[in-house]
């Protein structure tokens, strides 16, 4: 006799998903220069039905809580940004890219989406790196 196979934890997120009637979950990505654009997008997203995440803020603006510029400089609070970030990913049904420039770290969230079979969008198509 033969047992089902015990659903894989993202199995059972999206099976949670579907139990609540959860709206579409629509991670926000780009570099945090597009901050005003990432606001804008999340508007649009919210208007639309969506439950939105994205980054929070941009951490080359002066803030009391990344103060500590050598922690920030060492890479700790980008590391654990960093970390935060893909765990938003992780819970997204899908990725939105904002702004029409590509960095490192955002080629580095699109690729991670990819390989977890998220849907990722772009407000300017042109820079998508697998285009």
């Amino acid at each position: 006799m033969s047992y089902p196979r015990p659903l894989t934890p993202e199995e059972q997120l999206a099976d949670a998903k579907r139990e609540l009637s959860l709206p579409r979950i629509v991670v926000i990505c780009g570099s945090t220069r597009f901050m005003t654009e990432m606001t804008e997008a999340d508007l649009r997203e919210t208007m639309a039905g969506k439950i939105v995440v994205k980054p929070a803020w941009d951490m080359k603006s002066p803030h009391a809580l990344w103060s500590d510029r050598a922690e920030a400089e060492a890479g700790a609070l980008k590391v654990r940004l960093g970390e935060l970030h893909r765990a938003k990913i992780r819970l997204a049904d899908e990725v939105l890219v904002v702004g029409d420039y590509i960095g490192d770290s955002t080629r580095a969230e699109i690729a991670y989406a990819r390989s977890l079979g998220r849907p990722v969008r772009f407000t300017h198509p042109e820079v998508d790196p697998d285009a």
